[in-house]
This record gives structure tokens, C-alpha cells and sequence, in this order.
């Protein structure tokens, strides 16, 4: 490739990273914005504070159901195509959002915003198909991963801020508070629409295994309601167990079914690689501390000290450690896009599962002052910030071709499995401590325990998985011979094969 080229080529790459940068943004003030406004919809709806654990059971569910779908047609027919389809679909539930006005409407809306899930894998996807015309689609992915979230978490921080002040500035007006994140998701699909170059498919005839994924969204329906009826009801009621046991079972059909399958819907045998388990099992392990942990450590914040343990931090003392957090998950995950460029992925991914263990298990012998928990939470939140970053990437290096979108997809799958899981267990292990020492209503010191416990087993375990990994996992490869001979020479899209003789894995 000529100089000019290779500069032409790694321009439009930098150009399109910017792009999704925004989108992440976009993305993260979804999740911040709605967070400090909850108790205002809540007397607007005319509901009560319990109503809203159906909001966040309902949008994680859909995100479940539908991630590896729209993954994987994405995979088939273009991923920019199904990016703009989800951005468009998340702008028109944020809109019915902002004019719902019951309970009913309002979940159904919130549910179906749940599509920006996708975006990120389908933005990975799509990095990493440029990268690999270059010869670099694992290194460039996993430096553009880390910026991406660093993104996501600044809108995330954005949002949240930005929420409470627009309330006031409208003087209370609900909908026209809530018209901003709508206006903001419009105009990121625009941006997607004009800004964003399309992949290339891969060629052959494919089919959308819509059996498997009936089976799979069966499996997926029966788990997360089972625990989500378990944080709710607890384990007393026997039909959650019996959900949870069917959804197991069902979860064995669809890989026995998935095995028979020329294009199945999820590719059971990649899962089953040594580069691939270990990164989709690390997802479903980080997401007990990344969505689990959070809800216990606001409630543990604000537990009187009275009590022996806790810090009695108001709502917006307890908002400003979320903040912290959320700082620590950037610059966990600028460091990853530094550091991968030099050392091996392998190790800096086990690196980044040991310090979310670290962490959390600081919090067993160290957790009576706000100075400790700050450190055990920026500790967990570096790992945690470079795995986020990490876990699609590697996903992706990890797939075939063609298969990068769904591949990428299945670590929020796993991830958001994970989370619902721990969620439900860490809701028992707290609800059943309630009272125990000289409250009706805070958990015991042995509920916290068991959750910081749980959360620094989860990242070790990760570490040690990850050790399965071959070392020259996650590196990149030079293009197979067709690529460097069936086209794209002049592509302002794509760019072309480097024909300059220089390895293309050397810095540049």
C-alpha cells in the first residue's frame, strides 16, 4: 500500500472511530440521564418505587432477546444497515417515552429503548472488518474499543448530570426534559445515516436460523424472568426454581440443535474455542460486579454507621462515588488502548480480571471509611473499565470472518445474563440480613460480605480462565490470500491490501 493510501486508509478508520465515539456518548447518556429523574416519574405515573425494578427487568430482557438477532443480521446483510435500523428504533421508543403517560406505555418504551445494546457490538464489528483489509483488525479494534467506552461512561456521567439541572431549568416539566435524550438519539442516527461507511458481507447465500433463535429467546426468557422473579419473590416460590431449571434444560436443546446447522444462529463450536470461552465466560463473571454490585454499594453507602459498618452518605454523596467509579471505568479503559498497543492482550486482559478481585476483596477487611472504598472502587473500576473495552474486541479477533457481529455480541449477552443473576442473588443475600442487628430495614454486615466476596471471586476465577487463552491469541494476522487479490485497491471505503512489503504489524 502506498503511503498515501495507508494514510488515507488509517484516516477514514480515525474518522469512523470519532463517529461511534459520539454514538457511545449518546448511548451512555441514555443509561445516566433517566437515573436521577426516577423519582419524578414515579409521581407522574402515579405508581410506586418498587413499579420501577419492572423497567429495568423489561429492557434488560428485550436487549437479551434481540442483541445476538440483530448481531447476526448485521453479519449477514451489513452492519452499518442493522446500526442505523437500531438507532432509529431506540430514537422512536425515547420519543414515546417522553409523551408516555401510564405505567403500561411507559414500560413498553422503556423496554424497546433497550435496542442501543447492539450498537457497540455492531460498532465493533464493523472497526474490526476495516482493521483486518489492513492487516491490523485486531490491534485497531482493540485500541478504538477503549475509546469507545471511554465515551459511553462520559455520557454516562454527562447524562446524569445533566438530568437535574434540565428539570429545573424546564421548572419541572417532565416531557420536555425528556425530549432531550430523544433529540440526542435522532441525532446520532443521522449522524450513522451520513457519516458511517457500510461493511462488506461476507459473500454466499445465509439464512437467519430463526428456529435457533426461537430456541435461544425461549432459554434467555425462562433465565433472566426466573431471576428477576427471584429478586422480587425470593427463593421461597418453587416455580422460580422451576423456571430457572427450564430454561437450563432449554439451553442444552439449543446447542444440541445449533450443532446441526449449516449456518447456525450462534455457533456453538467458536464458543467452544480455547481463545473464545474463556472471554465470553470473563463477560458473564464481570457482569455480577459491573451490574450487580452497584445497587448494593449505594444501599451500603447509605447505611448508618450507627449501625457498626456503612457511611450515612446522602443521595448526592453517594452520587458522587458513582462518579468516581465511573471516572475509574475510563481510565481503565484509556489505559487498556494504551497499554495493548505494547504489551500482550492475553496478559493485560488478565491483568485487568485480577484487579476487579483485588479490589472488591479490599472491600472484606477495609470498608468502614469512604477513603477505603474509594480505593477498593477505583481499583475494581480500572479492570473493569479495560475489560468492557476488552471483551467485544476480543470476542471479535477470537470469530471467524462473518461471524464478528454476533461473536461480539454474545459477551453483553453473557454479561447481562450475569448482572440479572447476580442482581437477584445479591437482592436475597441482602433482603434475608434485613433487621438482623438493630434495623428493620439495612441489610447485615454478612450480606455486604457475601456481595464484595461473590464479586472478588468473580474476578480471579476470570483471571484464571483467562490463563486457558493461547498466547498468540488476540494478535493480528496477516490477510488471507484473497483478500490481498480480490479487490478493493482503490476503495475510499475499505482501503487496499499493503503491498509495500513492510510487516504490517509494526508501529507506525
Amino acid at each position: 500500500m502506498s503511503t498515501s493510501l495507508r494514510t488515507s486508509a488509517l484516516g477514514v478508520t480515525a474518522g469512523l472511530i470519532g463517529w461511534f465515539i459520539l454514538v457511545e456518548i449518546v448511548s451512555g447518556i441514555l443509561q445516566g440521564y433517566y437515573v436521577p429523574l426516577l423519582s419524578d416519574i414515579v409521581v407522574e405515573l402515579g405508581i410506586r418505587d418498587a413499579d420501577v425494578n419492572w423497567f429495568e427487568a423489561a429492557q434488560l430482557l428485550l436487549s437479551a432477546l434481540v442483541v445476538p438477532v440483530l448481531a447476526k443480521l448485521g453479519d449477514m446483510y451489513g452492519h452499518k444497515r442493522i446500526l442505523l435500523i437500531a438507532a432509529v428504533l431506540t430514537a422512536a421508543a425515547t420519543w414515546w417515552l417522553a409523551f408516555a403517560a401510564s405505567f403500561w406505555s411507559f414500560l413498553i418504551a422503556w423496554a424497546l429503548q433497550g435496542f442501543y445494546v447492539v450498537w457497540l457490538p455492531l460498532e465493533i464489528a464493523l472497526i474490526f472488518e476495516r482493521g483486518r483489509r489492513q492487516a491490523r483488525g485486531v490491534s485497531l479494534t482493540r485500541r478504538a474499543a477503549g475509546l469507545l467506552v471511554v465515551g459511553l461512561q462520559a455520557g454516562a456521567i454527562i447524562g446524569a448530570l445533566a438530568a437535574g439541572r434540565i428539570y429545573a431549568a424546564t421548572a419541572g416539566d417532565l416531557t420536555l426534559t425528556l425530549i432531550v435524550p430523544a433529540v440526542a438519539v435522532t441525532l446520532v442516527a443521522v449522524v450513522i445515516w451520513l457519516g458511517v461507511p457500510e461493511s462488506v458481507p461476507e459473500p454466499g447465500h445465509r439464512r437467519l436460523d430463526s428456529r435457533g433463535f426461537v430456541l435461544l429467546a425461549v432459554a434467555l426468557l425462562l433465565v433472566t424472568s426466573a431471576l428477576t422473579f427471584l429478586r422480587l419473590n425470593g427463593p421461597g416460590a418453587i416455580w422460580v426454581w422451576a423456571l430457572l431449571a427450564a430454561g437450563a434444560l432449554g439451553f442444552v436443546a439449543f446447542g444440541r440443535f445449533e450443532l446441526k446447522q449449516p449456518d447456525p444462529a450462534v455457533d456453538v463450536r467458536v464458543l467452544a474455542r480455547p481463545e473464545m470461552w474463556p472471554v465470553q465466560a470473563t463477560a458473564f463473571l464481570i457482569g455480577i460486579s459491573l451490574l450487580g454490585a452497584q445497587g448494593p454499594l449505594s444501599t451500603y453507602a447509605g447505611t448508618d454507621p450507627a449501625l457498626g459498618y456503612g457511611l450515612g452518605l446522602d443521595a448526592t454523596e453517594r452520587s458522587n462515588i458513582i462518579g468516581v467509579y465511573l471516572v475509574s471505568l475510563i481510565v481503565g479503559a484509556v489505559l487498556f488502548a494504551l497499554t495493548s498497543r505494547r504489551a500482550s492482550p492475553r496478559v493485560v486482559l488478565i491483568g485487568a480480571a485480577l484487579l476487579v478481585g483485588v479490589g472488591y476483596a479490599l472491600f472484606l477487611p477495609f470498608h468502614l471509611e469512604l477513603w477505603q472504598v474509594l480505593l477498593n472502587l477505583c481499583i475494581a473500576g480500572l479492570g473493569c473499565g479495560a475489560l468492557v473495552g476488552a471483551m467485544p474486541a476480543a470476542a471479535a479477533a477470537a470469530a471467524p470472518r462473518g461471524q464478528t457481529g454476533v461473536a461480539s455480541a454474545m459477551t453483553n449477552t453473557t454479561k447481562t445474563i450475569g448482572g440479572t443473576f447476580s442482581s437477584a442473588v445479591f437482592g436475597v443475600v441482602l433482603a434475608a440480613g434485613a433487621g438482623v442487628v438493630a434495623s428493620e430495614t439495612a441489610a447485615s454486615i454478612g450480606g455486604y460480605l457475601t456481595v464484595w466476596a461473590v464479586c472478588a471471586a468473580g474476578g480471579f476465577i476470570a483471571a484464571l480462565l483467562l490463563l486457558v487463552v493461547p498466547r498468540v491469541a488476540f494478535a493480528d494476522a496477516e490477510p488471507p490470500a484473497d483478500d490481498a487479490t480480490a479487490g478493493h485497491p482503490t476503495s475510499p471505503v475499505w482501503g487496499g491490501p499493503d503491498t509495500s512489503g513492510r510487516d504490517s504489524r509494526a508501529p507506525r
